[in-house]
Parts: C-alpha cells; sequence; structure tokens
C-alpha cells in the first residue's frame, strides 16, 4: 500500500492505495479516500462499487474539480473506500483475460461480484474500525451491492442504489430482447459467444450514451469537459494492455452484462425485502440503464427504503455538473449518509 498524491484542485484529501490477499492467490485494489486528520473525524465507512465497463478509481476519483464523489464524500466526514473487482483496474485479472475472448465464458458474475464485495467489506472493518460499512452501488454496481447486502445485512450500514437494475420489468430498449445481448440462436439467453469472457472498449465508445442522454444540444453546458477527458483517460489507463491495441482500448468483464441481460428480461438475482438496513434509492429521470419500475420496486420491498428521483439527470449524474443533478446527487448522498439520518430511521 502507499500513498497517492492529491489534486490541488480537489477537496483535501489523503488517497491510500491498498491490496487484499485473496485466498484464491488473487488480490483486489481498494483506494481509501479520507480527510486528513484522526478516527475522530470520520462519520463513518462507504465503500463504493463501479459498474460493469469502468472500474473505481476513474468512476469514482478523477483528478478533475468535480470528478471525485470519493473526494466530496472524505470532505463530508467518511472515510472513503474504492473497489476494483476481480478483472478490473488493479485487482487481479482472471487467467482467461490473458486470452482470445472467445475461450471462456463471461468472466465476474454476481456470485463472483459477492465474493469480492465479502472480502473487501471485511478488510474496510478492520482499516476502518467501523463493524459496519456503508455501500454506494452505481448500475451493476448497484445491483452487486445489492446482492451482497441481501445475503449480509448485519454487515452493512446503509446502502444507496443508484441507478440500478432489478428485474422489475421483462422489457428494456437496450439490454432485452432483441438487443445484441440476446442469442437470436437461444431467443431468452445471453449471446455468450458474442461476448466471450471479456469485452474491449475504447474511450470514444464511453462516450454516445451519456452524450444521447443530456437533454440539450451543447454537451459542454451540461458536462464539464475535464470531466469527460479525464473519465476516457482513465478508463484507458486502467488496464496496462491497453495501448497494445489500436485504437487503445481496455478490457472489462463480460459478466455483468450477463447479468444484465437476466436483470432487462425480468429475472432477479436477489431479493429487496431481504435488505434490512435503511436503504436510500436513488434514479436519474434520463437513466438509460435502469427503469422506473426497478426503483419502485426496491424501495417498495425494502423495509427501509427511501426513493428520490433526480428531475432530467443522467446516468452520469455524479460526473455531470452541479447545476445539472450533481449538487441534487450530493445532497441526497451526503445527508442519507449522516448519522443523523441513520438514527432518524432505525
Amino acid at each position: 500500500m502507499g500513498p497517492v498524491a492529491a489534486s490541488a484542485s480537489q477537496p483535501p484529501v489523503a488517497r491510500t492505495d491498498r491490496f487484499i490477499d485473496l485466498p484464491s492467490g488473487e488480490r483486489l485494489f481498494v483506494r481509501e479516500v479520507r480527510s486528513p486528520g484522526g478516527p475522530a473525524d470520520i462519520n463513518s465507512a462507504v465503500l463504493l462499487v463501479h459498474g460493469a465497463r469502468v472500474p473505481g478509481v476513474a468512476s469514482f476519483d478523477l483528478p478533475v474539480p468535480g470528478g471525485s464523489l470519493a473526494a466530496d464524500l472524505a470532505a463530508a466526514g467518511h472515510a472513503v473506500y474504492i473497489l476494483d473487482l476481480r478483472g478490473y483496474g488493479g485487482s487481479s485479472r482472471p487467467a482467461a483475460m490473458e486470452r482470445p475472448r472467445a475461450e471462456a465464458e463471461p468472466l465476474m458474475r454476481t456470485e463472483d461480484a459477492v465474493t469480492d464485495i465479502a472480502a473487501a467489506i471485511d478488510a474496510i472493518s478492520g482499516w476502518s474500525g467501523d463493524p459496519q460499512v456503508g455501500i454506494i452501488g452505481w448500475a451493476t454496481g448497484g445491483h452487486w451491492a445489492g446482492a451482497y447486502a441481501a445475503r449480509y445485512p448485519h454487515k452493512v450500514e446503509r446502502l444507496v442504489l443508484y441507478n440500478t437494475l432489478y428485474g422489475a420489468a421483462s422489457e428494456h430498449k437496450s439490454l432485452g430482447h432483441g438487443s445484441p445481448l440476446e442469442d437470436p440462436a437461444r431467443l431468452g439467453h445471453f449471446n455468450a459467444a458474442a461476448f466471450g469472457a471479456y469485452r474491449l472498449n475504447t474511450g470514444g465508445s464511453l462516450l454516445p450514451a451519456w452524450d444521447n442522454s443530456i437533454p440539450v444540444p451543447d454537451k459542454a453546458s451540461w458536462r464539464d469537459e475535464r470531466v469527460k477527458q479525464a473519465y476516457v483517460e482513465a478508463a484507458l489507463a486502467s488496464d496496462p494492455t491497453s495501448q497494445s491495441r489500436e485504437p487503445p482500448s481496455f478490457r472489462s468483464p463480460s459478466g455483468a452484462m450477463a447479468d444484465s441481460f437476466e436483470l432487462a428480461t425480468g429475472n432477479r438475482q436477489w431479493s429487496a425485502s431481504a435488505l434490512k438496513m435503511p436503504v436510500l434509492v436513488l434514479r436519474s429521470e434520463a437513466d438509460f440503464w435502469s427503469r422506473p419500475e426497478d426503483a419502485l420496486a426496491i424501495a417498495g420491498e425494502a423495509p427501509q427504503a427511501e426513493l428520490v428521483t433526480i428531475p432530467n439527470a443522467t446516468h452520469f449524474v455524479h460526473l455531470d455538473r452541479s447545476e445539472s443533478g450533481r449538487a441534487a446527487f450530493l445532497s441526497a448522498v451526503t445527508r442519507f449518509l449522516a448519522p443523523s439520518a441513520a438514527s432518524q430511521q432505525d
């Protein structure tokens, strides 16, 4: 482990990169982000779980103003931990990711993600001294976080599920039946042959869905160009092999897409009724990933749930400008994570 330099443009925080050794011989990368000072300054430990393609640091800790959810939460008094699941970023990559994609089934399914989150939560409890840890999961990261929390509710203090699929409906415009995720020869099944063990993602492939969901012609007025560029650069830098291909591309396991196809076609993998902790369900109104039915179902089934919809916001609201929904997102999350909010819901 070691300290990581902080950008002068970000809130004053200390960053430390850590690794968790797994019994398999693999290891997980976790970045700790907290305000300078002692444990007395810490409200609670919070784990951030990334989504299907882009790993943790590129999702949550960009070195530009408005690009680090982790730094904002640390400034609010939390010890923040950013996890890379196996196959992503600084964590170990399965051996199959060093071979052609077609030689293995989609890697890192829900069970694998739950295993990694469990190892991270146990380590974070030791590092922070918190017997319970808060979790924020974005998109597929919310699905994985929900699956973990449903199985181990006693280890989760508070849970934020953000633009998360849940399997509450059987139709989805871009991830369900008739989409590239469905096997045309076996309708109702994921197209594993087309995706293989992992995907290759160029920097340019990260932007069209974001651009298309921004409801104004001038995308720069909605999203800071520095954040956009930092997001692309950090995603490419997360894979040491990215520059070996033309155009440069980073690898991401395909298991997240197999999970997402199941959820998009109405096949749930966990039950929100098992979430015994306070739960905040956040949904961006213009999200292309989750559906209103997913947010409503989770909020309706979890015993202590609150639903917040951010008007006009995109899937990437925590990386958009403050006036484009980011301020509303941060306000909802920091309020929910505050100790006073937890005591009111207990």
